[in-house]
């Protein structure tokens, strides 16, 4: 892959909340390590192999390098925050603390099974700049060398 970007988040293009944190990411990251593919992108999702069940259980975050080795959730919250200039120190502090880690999950479940109605729902989906248009970002169908 011929760009400095490592990671594909896949992200609810129709929730304020998911839309917000990745424009959020956009200016942390300025596309050095991320690109951002709406979960209503079906062809680019075709090509990572992901599900409409998968979607339902939260953000996804999956390494370029790797297409195999990804993280859901608040797993993928997690890692994205580690990947960011210094959120190794806050993500390693918020899991050393006990009974943490598990309300993170218990919440981060909480807000997605529950985002349109607390966040509310764009009347559009939202594409990064960043994004990743089918075919372009390093997404390699079954059989493509």
């Amino acid at each position: 892959m011929a760009t400095s970007q490592k990671y594909h988040v896949i992200y609810d293009g129709n929730c304020n909340l998911c839309v917000n944190l990745v424009k959020l990411l956009e200016t942390l990251d300025r596309g050095q390590q991320f690109f951002y593919t709406p979960m209503q992108d079906q062809p680019t999702l075709d090509r990572f192999n992901i599900t409409a069940a998968d979607c339902e259980m939260g953000m996804i975050l999956i390494d370029a390098n790797q297409p195999d080795r990804r993280w859901q959730g608040s797993d993928a919250a997690e890692e994205i925050g580690r990947l960011l200039p210094m959120g190794a120190i806050f993500v390693e502090a918020y899991r050393a603390f006990p009974g943490v880690k598990w309300l993170g999950d218990r919440t981060y479940e909480q807000i997605r099974d529950n985002r349109y109605t607390l966040f509310g729902k764009r009347s559009s989906i939202y594409r990064s700049e960043y994004g990743c248009e089918t075919g372009s970002c390093g997404v390699r169908s079954e059989g493509e060398e």
